[in-house]
């Protein structure tokens, strides 16, 4: 009986062909740094050992420069097609202050959102927005809580990851308004 507890152990143990690998913990988007104390341990069986290549193995030593070229959702493997060296992406951070009621609550780091700029009528009342989000799509990167920066200014800052030429178009359509009203709309 012991013989045959032993060898069903042995035979079961031989039988895990999983590995290791990293799994994003929370959802991240693209120009965010990624550091170990993101990622989570997953234990997967891949049907093709060649799959393996295209994820981080807990056994790799992650480069300390390890930047998001693309969003990862929580759970998610971390693929290495999904990273880049810091700076390599061509993403910039842009900082957006917001006026506390036209951004939701909700809007958080990971959040996908439109932004929008409405420009002020003569009597300061806004005027009919032009139905395009100034950007489209773009990721939070980090966005404080109200109570963080409210007070100090009654607005409420985000910032969001875009290409070099999404930052420019934004910039110009901001510059060709005399004080926009940024309104924020989460799309996720």
């Amino acid at each position: 009986m012991a013989v045959s507890v032993v060898a069903g152990a042995r035979l079961l143990a031989a039988a895990d062909d999983t590995v290791a690998v990293w799994a994003v913990e929370a959802d991240m988007g693209p120009g965010e740094q990624v550091t170990v104390d993101d990622l989570v341990s997953r234990r997967v069986r891949f049907a093709d050992d060649g799959d393996l290549d295209h994820y981080f193995s807990v056994d790799d030593d992650l480069p300390g420069d390890l930047e998001l070229t693309r969003g990862v959702g929580a759970g998610e493997l971390l693929p290495r097609g999904a990273v880049g060296s810091a700076g390599e992406s061509g993403l910039l951070q842009v900082r957006i202050a917001v006026d506390n009621e036209q951004v939701p609550a909700a809007v958080d780091a990971g959040s996908v959102v439109h932004v929008y700029l409405v420009s002020v009528t003569a009597d300061g009342g806004p005027a009919a927005p032009s139905g395009e989000p100034a950007l489209e799509a773009v990721t939070v990167v980090d966005a404080p809580p109200v109570e963080d920066n409210f007070a100090a200014t009654g607005n409420r800052t985000i910032d969001v990851v875009v290409s070099e030429a999404q930052a420019q178009d934004y910039f110009a359509r901001r510059a060709e308004l005399d004080d926009p009203v940024v309104t924020v709309v989460k799309v996720d």
